[in-house]
Protein backbone atom coordinates (compact mmCIF):
# COMPACT_ATOMS: atom_id res chain seq x y z
CA UNK A 1 0.00 0.00 0.00
CA UNK A 2 1.38 3.57 -1.06
CA UNK A 3 2.49 5.74 1.70
CA UNK A 4 1.48 9.44 1.94
CA UNK A 5 3.84 11.82 0.55
CA UNK A 6 3.94 15.37 0.14
CA UNK A 7 2.81 16.94 -3.15
CA UNK A 8 1.64 20.18 -4.53
CA UNK A 9 -2.99 20.34 -5.79
CA UNK A 10 -1.87 19.95 -8.94
CA UNK A 11 0.71 16.87 -9.04
CA UNK A 12 -2.05 15.13 -7.21
CA UNK A 13 -4.64 15.96 -9.99
CA UNK A 14 -2.86 15.53 -12.59
CA UNK A 15 -2.12 11.54 -11.21
CA UNK A 16 -6.24 11.84 -10.91
CA UNK A 17 -6.58 12.80 -14.72
CA UNK A 18 -3.91 10.17 -16.22
CA UNK A 19 -4.94 7.53 -14.51
CA UNK A 20 -6.15 4.81 -16.49
CA UNK A 21 -6.46 1.59 -14.31
CA UNK A 22 -9.40 0.40 -12.53
CA UNK A 23 -10.66 2.95 -10.24
CA UNK A 24 -11.77 0.13 -7.66
CA UNK A 25 -7.95 0.25 -6.65
CA UNK A 26 -8.18 3.70 -5.09
CA UNK A 27 -5.18 4.99 -6.65
CA UNK A 28 -6.47 7.38 -8.76
CA UNK A 29 -8.09 9.20 -5.69
CA UNK A 30 -5.10 8.84 -2.89
CA UNK A 31 -3.01 11.54 -4.27
CA UNK A 32 -5.47 13.77 -3.27
CA UNK A 33 -5.83 12.11 0.17
CA UNK A 34 -2.32 12.80 1.07
CA UNK A 35 -2.42 16.32 -0.19
CA UNK A 36 -5.41 16.58 2.14
CA UNK A 37 -3.17 14.98 5.07
CA UNK A 38 -0.30 17.21 4.30
CA UNK A 39 -2.12 20.66 4.00
CA UNK A 40 -3.69 20.00 7.37
CA UNK A 41 -0.74 19.99 8.99
CA UNK A 42 2.04 22.86 6.95
CA UNK A 43 -1.01 25.24 6.65
CA UNK A 44 -3.58 23.93 9.24
CA UNK A 45 -1.27 23.57 12.01
CA UNK A 46 -2.15 19.89 13.05
CA UNK A 47 0.29 17.84 14.33
CA UNK A 48 1.36 14.94 11.76
CA UNK A 49 0.54 11.88 14.66
CA UNK A 50 -3.20 13.00 14.85
CA UNK A 51 -3.55 12.48 10.94
CA UNK A 52 -4.27 9.57 9.80
CA UNK A 53 -2.94 8.93 6.94
CA UNK A 54 -0.01 9.99 8.57
CA UNK A 55 1.78 13.11 6.74
CA UNK A 56 5.43 13.16 6.15
CA UNK A 57 6.43 15.43 8.69
CA UNK A 58 7.58 15.63 12.26
CA UNK A 59 6.62 18.33 14.47
CA UNK A 60 9.65 18.87 17.08
CA UNK A 61 10.03 21.73 19.69
CA UNK A 62 12.99 24.27 20.12
CA UNK A 63 13.06 26.67 22.81
CA UNK A 64 9.32 26.05 23.35
CA UNK A 65 8.24 26.80 19.54
CA UNK A 66 6.80 24.37 17.11
CA UNK A 67 9.17 23.42 14.24
CA UNK A 68 7.99 21.58 11.34
CA UNK A 69 10.59 19.37 9.95
CA UNK A 70 9.83 17.30 6.29
CA UNK A 71 10.70 13.47 7.14
CA UNK A 72 9.29 11.29 4.26
CA UNK A 73 9.97 8.54 5.39
CA UNK A 74 7.45 9.35 8.09
CA UNK A 75 4.29 8.99 5.89
CA UNK A 76 1.92 6.48 6.23
CA UNK A 77 -1.28 4.52 4.47
CA UNK A 78 -4.99 3.66 5.24
CA UNK A 79 -7.88 5.20 6.42
CA UNK A 80 -9.02 5.41 9.90
CA UNK A 81 -12.43 3.64 10.34
CA UNK A 82 -14.70 5.66 12.49
CA UNK A 83 -17.50 4.52 14.87
CA UNK A 84 -20.63 6.22 13.57
CA UNK A 85 -24.45 5.82 15.16
CA UNK A 86 -25.50 3.49 12.32
CA UNK A 87 -22.96 2.06 11.78
CA UNK A 88 -18.65 2.03 11.36
CA UNK A 89 -17.28 4.07 8.38
CA UNK A 90 -13.61 4.16 6.91
CA UNK A 91 -12.69 7.89 6.09
CA UNK A 92 -10.60 8.85 3.61
CA UNK A 93 -8.26 11.52 6.40
CA UNK A 94 -9.28 11.81 9.98
CA UNK A 95 -7.55 14.05 12.60
CA UNK A 96 -7.98 12.49 16.71
CA UNK A 97 -7.54 14.34 19.32
CA UNK A 98 -6.55 12.12 22.15
CA UNK A 99 -9.08 11.77 25.11
CA UNK A 100 -11.39 13.49 22.64
CA UNK A 101 -11.91 11.50 19.15
CA UNK A 102 -12.15 12.14 15.79
CA UNK A 103 -12.23 16.56 15.34
CA UNK A 104 -12.06 17.15 11.90
CA UNK A 105 -12.38 14.53 8.53
CA UNK A 106 -12.15 14.78 4.91
CA UNK A 107 -13.90 12.25 2.59
CA UNK A 108 -12.30 12.70 -1.07
CA UNK A 109 -14.55 11.89 -3.95
CA UNK A 110 -13.09 11.61 -7.71
CA UNK A 111 -15.37 10.51 -10.66
CA UNK A 112 -13.80 10.53 -14.06
CA UNK A 113 -16.73 9.41 -16.08
CA UNK A 114 -20.91 8.65 -16.22
CA UNK A 115 -21.29 12.25 -14.60
CA UNK A 116 -25.41 11.33 -15.71
CA UNK A 117 -24.87 9.60 -12.70
CA UNK A 118 -23.56 11.80 -10.19
CA UNK A 119 -26.96 12.85 -8.84
CA UNK A 120 -27.32 8.80 -7.85
CA UNK A 121 -24.26 9.18 -5.43
CA UNK A 122 -25.95 11.55 -3.27
CA UNK A 123 -28.18 8.90 -0.90
CA UNK A 124 -24.38 7.97 0.16
CA UNK A 125 -23.15 11.08 0.83
CA UNK A 126 -25.93 12.22 3.07
CA UNK A 127 -25.53 8.99 4.82
CA UNK A 128 -22.54 8.97 5.42
CA UNK A 129 -22.62 12.48 7.25
CA UNK A 130 -25.37 11.62 8.60
CA UNK A 131 -23.73 8.48 10.48
CA UNK A 132 -21.07 10.03 11.93
CA UNK A 133 -22.51 13.30 13.06
CA UNK A 134 -25.03 10.99 15.31
CA UNK A 135 -22.28 9.44 17.15
CA UNK A 136 -19.98 12.90 17.00
CA UNK A 137 -21.76 15.74 16.86
CA UNK A 138 -18.54 18.75 17.09
CA UNK A 139 -16.82 16.79 14.24
CA UNK A 140 -15.94 19.12 11.27
CA UNK A 141 -16.53 17.18 7.86
CA UNK A 142 -15.55 18.17 4.73
CA UNK A 143 -16.85 16.59 1.68
CA UNK A 144 -13.90 17.18 -1.44
CA UNK A 145 -15.76 16.16 -4.76
CA UNK A 146 -13.02 16.28 -7.83
CA UNK A 147 -14.71 15.23 -11.29
CA UNK A 148 -12.38 14.63 -14.36
CA UNK A 149 -13.17 18.09 -16.93
CA UNK A 150 -13.39 15.73 -20.06
CA UNK A 151 -14.69 18.19 -22.87
CA UNK A 152 -17.37 17.48 -25.76
CA UNK A 153 -14.30 17.32 -28.49
CA UNK A 154 -12.89 14.39 -26.67
CA UNK A 155 -15.67 12.16 -27.57
CA UNK A 156 -14.61 8.83 -29.66
CA UNK A 157 -11.20 10.24 -30.05
CA UNK A 158 -9.44 10.42 -27.11
CA UNK A 159 -9.11 7.37 -24.61
CA UNK A 160 -10.71 8.47 -21.64
CA UNK A 161 -10.95 7.76 -17.60
CA UNK A 162 -14.79 5.91 -17.54
CA UNK A 163 -14.41 2.82 -16.14
CA UNK A 164 -12.90 -0.03 -18.44
CA UNK A 165 -14.11 -3.29 -19.75
CA UNK A 166 -13.14 -6.33 -18.09
CA UNK A 167 -9.67 -6.77 -19.19
CA UNK A 168 -9.13 -3.19 -20.38
CA UNK A 169 -6.89 -0.31 -19.01
CA UNK A 170 -9.62 2.21 -20.77
CA UNK A 171 -11.76 2.84 -23.41
CA UNK A 172 -12.93 6.20 -25.09
CA UNK A 173 -14.84 8.73 -24.58
CA UNK A 174 -18.47 8.81 -24.82
CA UNK A 175 -21.32 11.39 -24.13
CA UNK A 176 -21.94 10.60 -20.84
CA UNK A 177 -18.43 11.27 -19.94
CA UNK A 178 -18.19 15.13 -20.88
CA UNK A 179 -18.45 17.52 -18.26
CA UNK A 180 -17.44 20.62 -20.42
CA UNK A 181 -19.64 21.01 -23.43
CA UNK A 182 -18.62 22.77 -26.36
CA UNK A 183 -18.86 26.13 -25.30
CA UNK A 184 -16.62 25.96 -22.47
CA UNK A 185 -19.93 25.44 -19.67
CA UNK A 186 -20.63 22.94 -17.45
CA UNK A 187 -22.87 20.42 -18.94
CA UNK A 188 -26.39 20.01 -17.04
CA UNK A 189 -25.76 16.45 -15.35
CA UNK A 190 -22.22 18.28 -13.43
CA UNK A 191 -24.86 21.69 -12.57
CA UNK A 192 -27.59 19.67 -11.02
CA UNK A 193 -24.90 17.44 -8.61
CA UNK A 194 -23.73 21.02 -7.95
CA UNK A 195 -27.03 22.25 -6.70
CA UNK A 196 -27.55 19.41 -4.88
CA UNK A 197 -24.17 19.46 -2.82
CA UNK A 198 -25.13 22.74 -2.11
CA UNK A 199 -28.26 21.78 0.06
CA UNK A 200 -25.47 19.58 2.26
CA UNK A 201 -23.07 22.32 3.10
CA UNK A 202 -22.90 24.83 5.56
CA UNK A 203 -23.94 23.52 9.29
CA UNK A 204 -23.20 25.49 11.59
CA UNK A 205 -22.77 24.21 15.08
CA UNK A 206 -23.53 20.87 16.94
CA UNK A 207 -26.89 21.22 17.36
CA UNK A 208 -27.40 21.53 13.49
CA UNK A 209 -29.10 19.45 10.57
CA UNK A 210 -26.78 16.18 11.28
CA UNK A 211 -27.13 15.77 7.75
CA UNK A 212 -25.22 18.59 6.45
CA UNK A 213 -21.15 18.52 5.93
CA UNK A 214 -19.26 21.54 7.46
CA UNK A 215 -17.72 22.43 4.32
CA UNK A 216 -17.97 20.78 0.50
CA UNK A 217 -15.70 21.60 -2.38
CA UNK A 218 -16.87 20.64 -5.91
CA UNK A 219 -13.29 21.04 -8.39
CA UNK A 220 -13.53 20.23 -12.34
CA UNK A 221 -10.02 18.80 -12.81
CA UNK A 222 -8.38 19.78 -16.52
CA UNK A 223 -7.26 17.29 -18.85
CA UNK A 224 -5.86 19.83 -21.62
CA UNK A 225 -2.37 19.27 -22.64
CA UNK A 226 -0.02 21.50 -20.82
CA UNK A 227 -2.74 22.04 -17.89
CA UNK A 228 -3.27 18.19 -16.60
CA UNK A 229 -4.47 18.85 -13.19
CA UNK A 230 -5.58 22.38 -13.23
CA UNK A 231 -8.74 23.35 -11.67
CA UNK A 232 -10.98 25.09 -13.96
CA UNK A 233 -12.07 28.40 -12.95
CA UNK A 234 -14.92 29.01 -14.86
CA UNK A 235 -17.20 26.40 -12.49
CA UNK A 236 -18.17 26.73 -9.83
CA UNK A 237 -19.21 30.48 -10.55
CA UNK A 238 -17.15 32.36 -8.14
CA UNK A 239 -20.53 32.92 -6.40
CA UNK A 240 -20.58 29.40 -5.20
CA UNK A 241 -19.91 27.80 -1.39
CA UNK A 242 -18.29 25.11 -3.54
CA UNK A 243 -15.56 26.75 -4.63
CA UNK A 244 -12.21 24.68 -3.74
CA UNK A 245 -10.37 28.07 -2.61
CA UNK A 246 -12.77 28.41 0.32
CA UNK A 247 -13.01 24.52 1.66
CA UNK A 248 -10.13 24.63 3.67
CA UNK A 249 -10.74 27.89 5.79
CA UNK A 250 -14.07 26.96 6.32
CA UNK A 251 -12.68 23.81 7.90
CA UNK A 252 -10.39 25.89 9.81
CA UNK A 253 -12.98 28.41 11.40
CA UNK A 254 -15.30 25.70 12.21
CA UNK A 255 -12.76 23.65 14.05
CA UNK A 256 -11.68 26.56 15.80
CA UNK A 257 -15.00 27.67 16.86
CA UNK A 258 -15.88 24.45 18.84
CA UNK A 259 -12.69 23.22 19.86
CA UNK A 260 -10.40 26.19 20.39
CA UNK A 261 -12.39 29.59 21.42
CA UNK A 262 -16.12 26.96 22.27
CA UNK A 263 -13.87 24.82 24.78
CA UNK A 264 -10.91 27.05 26.21
CA UNK A 265 -10.23 24.69 28.87
CA UNK A 266 -8.86 22.26 26.35
CA UNK A 267 -6.96 24.64 24.33
CA UNK A 268 -3.71 23.00 24.99
CA UNK A 269 -4.96 19.58 23.20
CA UNK A 270 -6.66 21.35 20.60
CA UNK A 271 -4.91 24.59 19.72
CA UNK A 272 -3.67 24.21 16.16
CA UNK A 273 0.06 24.73 15.80
CA UNK A 274 1.92 28.03 14.62
CA UNK A 275 5.42 26.60 13.06
CA UNK A 276 8.21 28.25 13.42
CA UNK A 277 9.40 30.24 10.12
CA UNK A 278 12.43 28.90 9.77
CA UNK A 279 11.71 25.52 10.19
CA UNK A 280 13.68 22.69 8.08
CA UNK A 281 10.35 21.76 6.17
CA UNK A 282 9.79 24.89 4.23
CA UNK A 283 13.62 25.03 2.93
CA UNK A 284 12.89 21.78 1.76
CA UNK A 285 13.27 21.79 -2.03
CA UNK A 286 10.58 19.12 -2.36
CA UNK A 287 8.26 21.78 -0.61
CA UNK A 288 8.95 24.93 -2.86
CA UNK A 289 5.81 24.60 -4.83
CA UNK A 290 3.30 25.28 -2.00
CA UNK A 291 -0.02 26.28 -2.97
CA UNK A 292 -1.36 27.43 -0.10
CA UNK A 293 0.66 29.66 3.16
CA UNK A 294 2.16 27.77 5.96
CA UNK A 295 1.12 28.76 8.91
CA UNK A 296 3.59 30.48 10.78
CA UNK A 297 4.16 32.19 13.66
CA UNK A 298 4.37 35.93 13.48
CA UNK A 299 6.94 35.75 16.75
Amino acid sequence: MSACEWMPLRSALARFVEFRGATQSQEHIKPLHWYVACRLVVEGGFDPDDIMPRPPFRADTHKGRPVLVHEPGSGGAGERTVYGGLKTKDVDVVVTKDGIGPVLAVSCRGSIGAFRNLTNRMEEAVGDCTNLHIAYPPLVYGYLVVLRANRAEEVGGVPGQSEPAPGQSSRHLVKNDVAINRQGQAVPSVRRYHAALRELTNRRGVRNDLSRYEAIALALASTKSGQAGEIVEEFPEAASPLRFERFFDTLYSQYDERFVYGAPDLRRVTGRKEWVGTSAAFSDTVMTHMDYEPRIDGG
